[in-house]
């Protein structure tokens, strides 16, 4: 538990490292994978991170009001940033034993499973299967093909999806990484609306739609009466039950129907959220989402940090940690991430 504590002094003693030595050799994935087949790394067993004296007992009953319910996507591709993720956040939550994870996935892959176990094998978590029929005919084609995949589009389904005794959840990306308890961001009041972010208003938000979008009259109408702003959805808290009595899962896929008659946007699922809520949405502080450090969504460029304090850092953009580092051409942002990576190599699995 210790060593852990001390993993976010050592991320950033590695950066120092690499400005002194910039031949340090970063951590490689030592697996041959197939064109047509992924192979599941193995990972290191996490320590038991347990409550603190001032917690509730947690019941692992999902009716718990102490219970804080975290929805992930979950994919074998990300599965390196999910483990990453997870032992983020409980490695910083007062309570981490009062956590309960939701993994969305397309398949309930039985090795996946027993890899989470293996990894935390006290971890209270769930599976469900996200059908990709839900989106099929509806996805249009965007700027990059990882925004096309169906599992990208199950956060709009996570009403149907879970059981309805969850009320209230926060949805996190596979590519972020926790430093604040989290029980910050859940206890956000919602002040009656159906989800809080962070919101970025100086942003042109004109950008995320196309000419074809402001050019008629009766869609650019759509803002009228509220001050569109754009969020991340790769980070948000949701009123699960107000989204279900509201049909905001219809709603938003009323804009994907006409964004495949018009071609209104140019991103994936995140537009025809905006459409719906940009503007009508809880603002959270923005050391919540200090988002982008994935660099540019077309060419991959490496971003610093934002001023101000962080909570959580999000590798949104096409760059991610665990691929930049394996191939030797890591951001200096990634070895903040690099400390909370569970990955045994194969050489690393050899020496044990």
């Amino acid at each position: 538990m210790a060593f852990f504590s001390l993993l976010p002094l050592l991320g950033l003693l590695s950066i120092l490292l690499l400005l002194h030595h910039p031949t340090t050799t970063a951590i490689r994935l030592h697996i041959t994978q197939s064109p047509t087949t992924t192979v599941i790394p193995s990972f290191r067993e996490a320590p038991a991170f347990r409550n603190g004296d001032t917690c509730t007992s947690n019941t692992r009953d999902n009716d718990n009001d102490n219970i804080i319910h975290i929805v992930m996507p979950l994919d074998a591709n990300y599965i390196r940033g999910t483990m990453a993720a997870v032992l983020s956040i409980l490695q910083h939550s007062t309570c981490p034993e009062n956590v309960s994870f939701h993994f969305l996935s397309v398949h309930l892959d039985p090795e996946i499973i027993s890899l989470i176990k293996s990894t935390f094998p006290y971890l209270n978590f769930k599976m469900y299967q996200f059908d990709p029929d839900r989106v099929r005919g509806k996805i249009s084609k965007s700027i990059r093909q990882a925004l096309d995949q169906p599992l990208n589009y199950a956060r709009i389904y996570m009403s149907d999806i879970l059981p309805k005794n969850v009320k209230r959840v926060i949805y996190l990306d596979s590519d972020i990484i926790v430093v604040d308890d989290i029980a910050k961001l859940w206890k956000v009041h919602l002040g009656g609306k159906v989800l809080a972010a962070p919101e970025y208003c100086h942003a042109n938000f004109t950008n995320y739609f196309t000419d074809t979008f402001w050019s008629d009259v009766n869609l650019a109408r759509t803002f009228e009466g509220r001050r569109p702003c754009y969020f991340n959805t790769g980070v948000m808290v949701v009123d699960i039950d107000a989204w279900r009595k509201g049909g905001f899962t219809q709603k938003v896929e009323e804009w994907m129907a006409i964004q495949k008659n018009k071609r209104i946007y140019h991103l994936g699922s995140l537009p025809p959220v905006l459409l719906v809520f940009a503007g009508d949405i809880k603002a959270v502080d923005h050391r919540w989402n200090q988002h982008g450090l994935g660099g540019d969504n077309l060419e991959g460029r490496c971003r610093g940090l934002h001023p101000g304090p962080i909570s959580l850092l999000h590798w949104s953009g096409k760059g991610k940690p665990w691929l930049r580092l394996d191939s030797r051409r890591p951001c200096t942002v990634d070895y903040l991430w690099a400390p909370y990576d569970l990955y045994r190599s194969s050489r690393v699995a050899l020496e044990e």
